[in-house]
């Protein structure tokens, strides 16, 4: 790309920045939205979280898992099993790291 190819990508995409995260302050007043997307946007989050972590869960270098000795599917087991149990968040934190840092020092998984 030229110089002038490139300024022009740097502006285009500062344009659209702009546009895009200014979208609910440019109007003058609140812009009514549907209730079926505002029930839509609850699960947002949730389903941003579990398509971070289901990927690192059940795969490795690209590959799902191949067999089931993976400390991380223990961990995820155990720090579930407390989370629907006890309904806290650092301890669903520790028990999963305990119970992966047990499984992986300990028995090398």
């Amino acid at each position: 790309m030229s110089e002038w190819e490139t300024a022009l990508a740097i502006v285009g995409m500062a344009l659209v920045t702009l546009i895009t995260r200014g979208f609910f302050l440019y109007p003058e007043r609140e812009v009514p939205l549907p209730a079926w997307l505002k029930q839509g946007l609850r699960y947002a989050p949730l389903a941003a979280l579990a398509a971070v972590i289901v990927p690192e869960v059940v795969m490795s270098q690209g590959q799902v898992l191949g067999t089931w000795q993976d400390a991380r599917l223990f961990a995820t087991a155990a720090a579930t099993v407390y989370y629907f149990s006890r309904r806290g968040i650092l301890g669903t934190i520790v028990t999963g790291t305990v119970v992966m840092l047990a499984l992986r020092i300990g028995l090398g998984w």
